[in-house]
């Protein structure tokens, strides 16, 4: 049982902004969302989603990467772009969270594939 002071993971916020610009479910591709997720530093942002989320939507500063502000940017782009994350606009910072849902639709068990995932040593 959650304590009412932490927010599910699950359950958006009353009010959300719109999402950005992103592929509809049933425009996902394999090949796209793959290519996506072929960069370590893209693996592991989606990976940290899917294992250690706290709230509903996170701001690039709560992945901790110790990267420029533009190669992160660079790095979410491509994930949303693919379809793979879904971003909103909170006044300054986007905010971001995996499109588990439609990844599960189109492509049953990839994120349990990536969920399992070791980076290399």
């Amino acid at each position: 049982m959650r304590s009412s002071s932490v927010p599910d993971p699950d359950v958006p916020p009353a009010e959300l902004p719109p999402p950005l610009p992103e592929p509809a479910r049933e425009d996902l591709r394999l090949e796209i969302v793959l290519g996506a997720l072929s960069d370590p530093l893209r693996l592991t942002i989606v990976r940290k989603l899917l294992l250690e989320r706290e709230a509903y939507d996170h701001p690039c500063g709560w992945f901790g990467f110790d990267r420029p502000k533009s190669s992160l940017t660079h790095h979410f782009k491509a994930l949303r772009e693919a379809g793979v994350l879904r971003q909103r606009q909170y006044g300054l910072e986007r905010r971001s969270r995996v499109r588990a849902e439609d990844l599960n639709a189109r492509f049953p068990g990839l994120l349990d594939l990536v969920a399992d995932w070791q980076a290399a040593s």
